[in-house]
Protein backbone atom coordinates (compact mmCIF):
# COMPACT_ATOMS: atom_id res chain seq x y z
CA UNK A 1 0.00 0.00 0.00
CA UNK A 2 1.10 3.75 -0.28
CA UNK A 3 0.34 5.94 2.27
CA UNK A 4 -0.08 9.55 1.32
CA UNK A 5 -1.92 10.72 4.58
CA UNK A 6 -1.94 9.69 7.70
CA UNK A 7 -4.29 11.34 10.45
CA UNK A 8 -3.62 10.81 14.55
CA UNK A 9 -6.31 10.85 16.61
CA UNK A 10 -4.55 11.61 20.35
CA UNK A 11 -1.36 13.99 20.35
CA UNK A 12 -0.13 12.88 23.81
CA UNK A 13 3.27 11.16 25.32
CA UNK A 14 2.76 8.51 22.24
CA UNK A 15 0.43 10.23 19.54
CA UNK A 16 2.45 13.80 19.59
CA UNK A 17 5.97 11.71 18.62
CA UNK A 18 4.61 9.27 16.34
CA UNK A 19 2.49 11.60 14.93
CA UNK A 20 5.84 14.26 14.18
CA UNK A 21 7.78 11.32 12.83
CA UNK A 22 5.59 10.73 10.27
CA UNK A 23 5.22 14.23 9.10
CA UNK A 24 9.45 14.15 9.27
CA UNK A 25 9.37 11.10 6.55
CA UNK A 26 7.32 13.04 3.89
CA UNK A 27 3.78 11.78 5.19
CA UNK A 28 0.88 14.17 5.57
CA UNK A 29 -0.39 14.32 8.98
CA UNK A 30 -3.32 15.66 10.42
CA UNK A 31 -2.73 15.41 14.40
CA UNK A 32 -6.16 15.57 16.50
CA UNK A 33 -7.21 16.21 19.93
CA UNK A 34 -9.96 17.21 21.94
CA UNK A 35 -8.02 19.09 24.25
CA UNK A 36 -8.64 22.58 22.92
CA UNK A 37 -5.78 23.97 24.93
CA UNK A 38 -3.23 21.20 23.55
CA UNK A 39 -4.06 22.00 19.82
CA UNK A 40 -3.74 25.80 20.53
CA UNK A 41 -0.11 24.92 22.32
CA UNK A 42 0.81 22.86 19.57
CA UNK A 43 -0.50 25.16 16.84
CA UNK A 44 1.57 28.02 18.57
CA UNK A 45 4.70 26.02 17.94
CA UNK A 46 4.75 24.71 21.49
CA UNK A 47 4.46 21.39 23.14
CA UNK A 48 2.82 20.44 25.97
CA UNK A 49 4.87 17.48 27.20
CA UNK A 50 8.67 16.99 28.77
CA UNK A 51 10.71 14.98 25.90
CA UNK A 52 14.30 15.51 25.29
CA UNK A 53 14.12 16.44 21.43
CA UNK A 54 10.72 16.59 21.13
CA UNK A 55 10.09 20.62 20.53
CA UNK A 56 12.92 20.15 18.20
CA UNK A 57 10.21 17.24 16.22
CA UNK A 58 7.04 18.91 16.09
CA UNK A 59 8.24 22.33 15.39
CA UNK A 60 10.44 20.39 11.83
CA UNK A 61 6.88 18.80 11.38
CA UNK A 62 4.56 21.79 11.74
CA UNK A 63 7.72 23.69 9.68
CA UNK A 64 7.69 21.27 6.51
CA UNK A 65 3.84 21.97 6.47
CA UNK A 66 3.21 17.65 6.53
CA UNK A 67 2.06 18.24 10.18
CA UNK A 68 -1.53 19.86 10.56
CA UNK A 69 -3.20 20.53 14.57
CA UNK A 70 -6.80 19.84 14.33
CA UNK A 71 -9.75 19.14 16.79
CA UNK A 72 -11.45 17.17 14.29
CA UNK A 73 -10.20 14.39 11.83
CA UNK A 74 -10.78 14.14 8.41
CA UNK A 75 -10.64 11.59 5.54
CA UNK A 76 -6.75 9.72 5.41
CA UNK A 77 -5.31 6.72 3.95
CA UNK A 78 -4.87 5.10 7.25
CA UNK A 79 -5.63 6.47 11.10
CA UNK A 80 -4.04 5.56 14.05
CA UNK A 81 -6.01 5.84 17.38
CA UNK A 82 -3.65 6.58 20.63
CA UNK A 83 -5.68 7.70 22.92
CA UNK A 84 -5.39 7.13 26.66
CA UNK A 85 -6.78 3.86 27.89
CA UNK A 86 -7.24 4.49 31.79
CA UNK A 87 -8.95 2.01 34.40
CA UNK A 88 -12.43 2.90 36.21
CA UNK A 89 -10.97 1.93 39.71
CA UNK A 90 -13.73 -0.52 40.85
CA UNK A 91 -15.51 -3.30 38.92
CA UNK A 92 -17.17 -6.40 39.85
CA UNK A 93 -16.48 -10.15 38.20
CA UNK A 94 -19.46 -12.79 38.69
CA UNK A 95 -16.51 -15.43 37.88
CA UNK A 96 -16.93 -17.78 40.83
CA UNK A 97 -16.93 -15.38 43.63
CA UNK A 98 -17.45 -11.31 43.55
CA UNK A 99 -14.19 -9.90 43.13
CA UNK A 100 -13.08 -6.32 42.91
CA UNK A 101 -10.74 -4.56 40.37
CA UNK A 102 -9.93 -1.94 38.18
CA UNK A 103 -11.53 -2.17 34.51
CA UNK A 104 -10.43 -0.93 31.74
CA UNK A 105 -11.86 2.61 30.71
CA UNK A 106 -12.28 2.02 26.62
CA UNK A 107 -14.18 5.38 26.30
CA UNK A 108 -11.66 7.31 24.64
CA UNK A 109 -11.54 4.79 22.52
CA UNK A 110 -14.88 4.11 21.17
CA UNK A 111 -14.72 8.05 21.07
CA UNK A 112 -11.95 8.12 18.86
CA UNK A 113 -13.43 4.99 16.83
CA UNK A 114 -16.65 6.82 16.58
CA UNK A 115 -15.00 10.08 14.85
CA UNK A 116 -13.53 7.76 12.21
CA UNK A 117 -16.75 6.41 10.96
CA UNK A 118 -17.48 9.21 8.85
CA UNK A 119 -14.12 9.13 6.87
CA UNK A 120 -13.66 6.20 6.42
CA UNK A 121 -13.05 4.89 2.90
CA UNK A 122 -12.69 1.37 1.09
CA UNK A 123 -8.88 0.52 1.60
CA UNK A 124 -8.32 2.30 4.32
CA UNK A 125 -6.41 1.32 7.34
CA UNK A 126 -7.01 1.80 11.05
CA UNK A 127 -4.48 0.74 13.84
CA UNK A 128 -5.26 1.05 17.29
CA UNK A 129 -1.98 1.80 19.59
CA UNK A 130 -3.84 2.61 22.77
CA UNK A 131 -3.18 -0.42 25.22
CA UNK A 132 -5.99 -2.44 25.62
CA UNK A 133 -7.45 -5.84 27.15
CA UNK A 134 -7.41 -8.61 24.64
CA UNK A 135 -9.62 -8.78 21.91
CA UNK A 136 -10.58 -4.96 22.35
CA UNK A 137 -9.70 -4.62 18.07
CA UNK A 138 -12.25 -7.15 16.85
CA UNK A 139 -14.68 -6.95 19.37
CA UNK A 140 -15.05 -3.46 20.08
CA UNK A 141 -13.05 -1.19 17.30
CA UNK A 142 -13.99 -3.29 14.50
CA UNK A 143 -17.88 -3.37 15.38
CA UNK A 144 -17.99 0.83 15.50
CA UNK A 145 -15.74 1.05 11.93
CA UNK A 146 -18.21 -0.78 10.83
CA UNK A 147 -21.35 1.72 11.10
CA UNK A 148 -19.16 2.83 8.01
CA UNK A 149 -20.96 0.00 6.33
CA UNK A 150 -17.52 -1.37 5.24
CA UNK A 151 -16.08 -4.67 7.10
CA UNK A 152 -13.00 -4.91 8.57
CA UNK A 153 -10.76 -7.11 6.99
CA UNK A 154 -12.78 -7.16 3.65
CA UNK A 155 -13.55 -3.48 2.54
CA UNK A 156 -10.95 -1.94 4.95
CA UNK A 157 -7.36 -3.04 6.95
CA UNK A 158 -7.95 -3.24 10.53
CA UNK A 159 -4.77 -3.68 12.86
CA UNK A 160 -3.23 -3.31 16.60
CA UNK A 161 0.45 -2.27 16.98
CA UNK A 162 1.66 -1.53 20.51
CA UNK A 163 4.00 1.30 21.63
CA UNK A 164 7.28 -0.30 23.16
CA UNK A 165 8.96 2.87 24.05
CA UNK A 166 10.71 4.23 27.09
CA UNK A 167 9.96 7.66 28.64
CA UNK A 168 13.20 10.06 28.18
CA UNK A 169 14.14 7.87 24.76
CA UNK A 170 11.13 8.03 23.07
CA UNK A 171 12.06 9.37 19.92
CA UNK A 172 15.02 6.91 19.19
CA UNK A 173 13.06 3.85 20.65
CA UNK A 174 10.09 4.55 18.43
CA UNK A 175 12.70 4.30 15.59
CA UNK A 176 14.85 1.48 16.58
CA UNK A 177 12.77 -0.62 18.78
CA UNK A 178 10.89 -4.32 17.28
CA UNK A 179 7.39 -3.50 16.46
CA UNK A 180 4.76 -5.89 16.98
CA UNK A 181 1.94 -5.18 14.21
CA UNK A 182 -1.04 -7.92 14.53
CA UNK A 183 -4.15 -7.73 12.02
CA UNK A 184 -7.49 -8.62 11.85
CA UNK A 185 -6.52 -10.79 8.80
CA UNK A 186 -3.13 -10.99 6.97
CA UNK A 187 -3.31 -8.42 4.97
CA UNK A 188 -4.29 -5.88 7.36
CA UNK A 189 -1.28 -6.96 9.27
CA UNK A 190 0.74 -6.63 6.02
CA UNK A 191 -0.98 -3.10 5.33
CA UNK A 192 0.06 -2.14 9.30
CA UNK A 193 3.60 -3.32 8.38
CA UNK A 194 3.61 -1.26 4.96
CA UNK A 195 3.04 2.48 7.18
CA UNK A 196 5.42 1.97 10.17
CA UNK A 197 8.22 0.69 7.79
CA UNK A 198 8.32 4.61 6.49
CA UNK A 199 10.42 4.85 9.52
CA UNK A 200 10.93 1.95 11.85
CA UNK A 201 14.14 0.85 11.85
CA UNK A 202 13.81 -2.17 14.15
CA UNK A 203 12.09 -5.83 12.75
CA UNK A 204 8.23 -5.09 12.11
CA UNK A 205 6.98 -8.49 13.24
CA UNK A 206 3.19 -9.54 11.53
CA UNK A 207 0.81 -11.43 13.96
CA UNK A 208 -2.65 -11.40 15.28
CA UNK A 209 -4.28 -8.15 16.41
CA UNK A 210 -4.99 -10.37 19.68
CA UNK A 211 -1.93 -11.74 19.86
CA UNK A 212 -0.20 -8.29 19.68
CA UNK A 213 -2.66 -7.11 22.31
CA UNK A 214 -1.43 -9.82 24.65
CA UNK A 215 2.14 -9.22 23.83
CA UNK A 216 2.49 -5.23 24.87
CA UNK A 217 0.47 -6.80 28.42
CA UNK A 218 2.33 -9.31 28.78
CA UNK A 219 5.52 -7.67 28.89
CA UNK A 220 4.54 -5.07 31.35
CA UNK A 221 2.88 -7.35 33.45
CA UNK A 222 5.89 -9.40 33.55
CA UNK A 223 7.99 -5.71 34.85
CA UNK A 224 5.05 -5.18 37.75
CA UNK A 225 5.68 -9.04 38.72
CA UNK A 226 9.31 -8.32 39.20
CA UNK A 227 8.91 -5.30 40.60
CA UNK A 228 6.92 -6.81 43.10
CA UNK A 229 9.06 -9.43 44.26
CA UNK A 230 12.15 -6.41 44.88
CA UNK A 231 9.16 -4.05 47.16
CA UNK A 232 8.05 -7.35 49.15
CA UNK A 233 12.57 -8.11 49.38
CA UNK A 234 12.28 -4.18 51.01
CA UNK A 235 10.17 -5.03 53.58
CA UNK A 236 11.71 -8.35 54.40
CA UNK A 237 14.92 -6.59 54.63
CA UNK A 238 13.62 -3.83 57.12
CA UNK A 239 12.02 -7.15 59.39
CA UNK A 240 14.92 -8.69 59.08
CA UNK A 241 18.03 -5.37 59.56
CA UNK A 242 19.70 -6.29 56.23
CA UNK A 243 20.13 -3.45 53.41
CA UNK A 244 18.10 -4.60 50.92
CA UNK A 245 20.17 -2.20 48.04
CA UNK A 246 23.28 -4.48 49.38
CA UNK A 247 21.35 -7.73 49.09
CA UNK A 248 19.86 -7.62 45.96
CA UNK A 249 23.77 -6.37 44.82
CA UNK A 250 24.77 -9.77 46.09
CA UNK A 251 22.19 -11.71 44.97
CA UNK A 252 22.73 -10.82 41.06
CA UNK A 253 26.25 -11.64 40.76
CA UNK A 254 24.29 -15.17 40.25
CA UNK A 255 24.25 -15.14 36.49
CA UNK A 256 20.44 -16.71 36.29
CA UNK A 257 19.09 -13.60 38.86
CA UNK A 258 18.58 -10.24 37.92
CA UNK A 259 16.47 -8.28 41.09
CA UNK A 260 15.08 -4.85 39.87
CA UNK A 261 14.94 -2.42 42.46
CA UNK A 262 12.38 -1.69 45.18
CA UNK A 263 11.16 2.02 45.41
CA UNK A 264 8.06 4.17 46.26
CA UNK A 265 5.70 1.64 44.22
CA UNK A 266 5.01 1.49 40.70
CA UNK A 267 3.41 4.59 38.05
CA UNK A 268 3.31 5.69 34.86
CA UNK A 269 -0.36 4.44 32.32
CA UNK A 270 1.88 1.09 31.42
CA UNK A 271 2.97 -0.79 34.49
CA UNK A 272 0.55 -0.03 36.89
CA UNK A 273 -2.72 -0.15 34.64
CA UNK A 274 -1.62 -3.19 32.09
CA UNK A 275 -1.99 -6.10 34.59
CA UNK A 276 -5.54 -5.17 35.48
CA UNK A 277 -6.42 -4.94 31.92
CA UNK A 278 -5.54 -9.40 32.18
CA UNK A 279 -7.21 -9.43 35.78
CA UNK A 280 -10.31 -8.01 34.27
CA UNK A 281 -10.41 -10.13 31.06
CA UNK A 282 -9.76 -13.55 33.44
CA UNK A 283 -9.79 -13.09 37.14
CA UNK A 284 -10.47 -16.78 37.57
CA UNK A 285 -6.95 -17.65 36.31
CA UNK A 286 -4.28 -14.26 37.54
CA UNK A 287 -4.37 -14.05 41.27
CA UNK A 288 -0.65 -14.10 40.74
CA UNK A 289 -1.07 -10.65 38.85
CA UNK A 290 -3.69 -9.65 40.58
CA UNK A 291 -1.36 -10.03 44.07
CA UNK A 292 1.25 -8.23 42.31
CA UNK A 293 -0.62 -5.10 41.50
CA UNK A 294 -1.84 -5.11 45.26
CA UNK A 295 1.72 -5.37 46.39
CA UNK A 296 3.00 -2.66 44.35
CA UNK A 297 0.05 0.08 44.87
CA UNK A 298 0.49 -0.68 49.02
CA UNK A 299 4.72 0.49 48.60
CA UNK A 300 3.36 3.90 49.24
CA UNK A 301 2.35 2.67 52.70
CA UNK A 302 5.64 1.35 53.59
CA UNK A 303 6.97 4.74 52.65
CA UNK A 304 4.83 6.72 54.95
CA UNK A 305 5.40 4.04 57.92
CA UNK A 306 9.27 5.03 57.10
CA UNK A 307 8.88 7.98 57.84
CA UNK A 308 6.03 7.87 60.75
CA UNK A 309 9.00 5.84 62.42
CA UNK A 310 11.50 8.66 61.96
CA UNK A 311 9.51 11.29 62.88
CA UNK A 312 6.92 9.69 64.81
CA UNK A 313 3.53 11.62 65.03
CA UNK A 314 2.90 13.01 61.21
CA UNK A 315 0.33 15.31 62.69
CA UNK A 316 1.70 19.32 61.65
CA UNK A 317 5.15 18.05 61.00
CA UNK A 318 6.48 19.76 57.99
CA UNK A 319 7.61 17.30 54.93
CA UNK A 320 9.05 18.33 51.87
CA UNK A 321 8.32 15.76 48.79
CA UNK A 322 11.37 15.91 46.37
CA UNK A 323 9.81 14.94 42.74
CA UNK A 324 6.25 13.79 42.10
CA UNK A 325 6.73 12.08 38.46
CA UNK A 326 6.32 8.20 38.23
CA UNK A 327 9.99 7.61 37.12
CA UNK A 328 13.16 9.61 36.64
CA UNK A 329 13.76 12.13 34.71
CA UNK A 330 10.45 12.46 32.62
CA UNK A 331 7.17 15.12 33.72
CA UNK A 332 4.73 12.46 33.57
CA UNK A 333 2.57 12.41 36.22
CA UNK A 334 0.08 9.43 35.71
CA UNK A 335 -0.93 6.76 38.91
CA UNK A 336 2.93 8.24 40.16
CA UNK A 337 3.56 6.48 44.00
CA UNK A 338 4.90 9.98 44.87
CA UNK A 339 1.41 11.67 44.79
CA UNK A 340 0.15 8.57 47.11
CA UNK A 341 2.30 9.22 49.73
CA UNK A 342 1.94 12.98 49.66
CA UNK A 343 -1.96 12.25 49.89
CA UNK A 344 -1.24 9.94 52.36
CA UNK A 345 1.12 12.53 54.59
CA UNK A 346 -1.92 14.65 54.04
CA UNK A 347 -4.32 12.49 55.96
CA UNK A 348 -2.34 12.06 58.74
CA UNK A 349 -2.02 15.46 59.11
CA UNK A 350 1.28 16.63 58.21
CA UNK A 351 2.16 20.03 56.23
CA UNK A 352 3.00 18.63 52.95
CA UNK A 353 5.07 20.19 50.25
CA UNK A 354 6.61 19.31 46.46
CA UNK A 355 9.22 20.34 44.08
CA UNK A 356 9.05 18.75 40.78
CA UNK A 357 11.91 19.79 38.82
CA UNK A 358 10.03 18.75 35.52
CA UNK A 359 6.66 20.14 36.00
CA UNK A 360 7.06 23.62 38.19
CA UNK A 361 3.49 24.82 37.68
CA UNK A 362 1.40 22.01 37.89
CA UNK A 363 -1.39 22.14 41.24
CA UNK A 364 -1.58 18.96 42.59
CA UNK A 365 -5.01 19.07 45.47
CA UNK A 366 -3.81 19.25 48.84
CA UNK A 367 -0.44 19.39 48.04
CA UNK A 368 0.98 22.75 47.22
CA UNK A 369 3.85 22.59 44.95
CA UNK A 370 7.06 25.04 44.87
CA UNK A 371 8.77 26.65 42.07
CA UNK A 372 12.36 26.10 43.09
CA UNK A 373 14.21 23.37 45.30
CA UNK A 374 15.11 26.45 47.76
CA UNK A 375 11.50 27.71 48.66
CA UNK A 376 10.37 23.94 48.84
CA UNK A 377 13.15 23.24 51.31
CA UNK A 378 12.56 26.12 52.89
CA UNK A 379 10.99 25.58 56.66
CA UNK A 380 10.99 21.71 56.17
CA UNK A 381 11.42 19.36 59.08
CA UNK A 382 12.04 16.13 56.84
CA UNK A 383 12.97 15.62 52.90
CA UNK A 384 11.17 12.92 51.07
CA UNK A 385 13.26 11.64 48.46
CA UNK A 386 10.48 9.66 46.09
CA UNK A 387 12.05 10.02 42.61
CA UNK A 388 15.45 9.66 41.56
CA UNK A 389 15.65 12.70 39.03
CA UNK A 390 19.13 13.37 37.72
CA UNK A 391 18.98 17.28 39.25
CA UNK A 392 18.46 15.06 42.68
CA UNK A 393 21.38 12.81 41.82
CA UNK A 394 23.98 15.73 41.73
CA UNK A 395 22.68 17.48 44.85
CA UNK A 396 25.76 17.83 47.22
CA UNK A 397 24.37 17.75 50.88
CA UNK A 398 26.52 20.75 51.64
CA UNK A 399 23.94 22.77 48.97
CA UNK A 400 20.85 20.93 50.85
CA UNK A 401 22.02 21.71 53.91
CA UNK A 402 22.80 26.03 53.43
CA UNK A 403 18.54 25.46 52.21
CA UNK A 404 17.26 24.32 55.15
CA UNK A 405 17.36 23.36 58.73
CA UNK A 406 16.08 19.80 58.09
CA UNK A 407 18.67 17.19 58.83
CA UNK A 408 15.89 13.96 58.55
CA UNK A 409 16.00 12.08 54.43
CA UNK A 410 14.00 9.59 53.88
CA UNK A 411 15.62 7.92 50.77
CA UNK A 412 12.86 5.69 48.79
CA UNK A 413 15.21 5.45 45.89
CA UNK A 414 18.51 5.07 47.19
CA UNK A 415 19.75 7.84 45.68
CA UNK A 416 22.13 9.63 48.35
CA UNK A 417 25.26 8.10 49.53
CA UNK A 418 24.05 7.61 52.99
CA UNK A 419 27.83 7.49 54.40
CA UNK A 420 28.45 11.62 52.14
CA UNK A 421 25.45 12.81 53.80
CA UNK A 422 26.01 11.51 57.25
CA UNK A 423 29.34 13.08 57.07
CA UNK A 424 27.24 16.03 56.01
CA UNK A 425 24.83 15.62 59.19
CA UNK A 426 22.16 14.37 57.96
CA UNK A 427 20.03 11.35 59.06
CA UNK A 428 19.64 9.08 56.13
CA UNK A 429 16.71 6.41 56.10
CA UNK A 430 16.74 4.18 53.42
CA UNK A 431 13.66 2.00 52.39
CA UNK A 432 14.68 -1.40 52.74
CA UNK A 433 17.62 -0.97 55.04
CA UNK A 434 16.25 -2.13 58.47
CA UNK A 435 16.73 -0.21 61.93
CA UNK A 436 14.77 -2.94 63.90
CA UNK A 437 15.86 -5.79 66.20
CA UNK A 438 14.59 -8.87 64.97
CA UNK A 439 12.42 -9.06 68.10
CA UNK A 440 10.16 -6.16 66.47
Amino acid sequence: MTFHKLCVLGLGYIGLPTASTFATHGIKVIGVDVNRRVVHTLQNGEVHIHEPGLRTLVQAALKSGNLVIAEQPAEADAFIIAVPTPFKKTAVSGQRSAISFPAADLSYVISAAEAIVPHLRRGNLVVLESTSPPRTTEDVVAPILERSGLKAGVDFHLAYSPERVLPGQILRELIENARVVGGVDAASARAARELYATFVRGEIIETTATTAEMVKLMENTYRDVNIAIANEFSRLAERFGVDVWEAIDLANRHPRVNILRPGPGVGGHCISVDPWFLVEAAPDLTPLIRTARQVNDEQPVYVVDLLRRALGDLNGRRIVLLGLAYKPDVDDLRESPALEVGRLLVEAGAQVKAYEPYKQNVRIEGIPTAPTLESALRGSEAIALLVAHTPFRELAPETVAAMTDARLVVDAVNLWPPDVWAAAGFDVHRLGVGRQTTDD
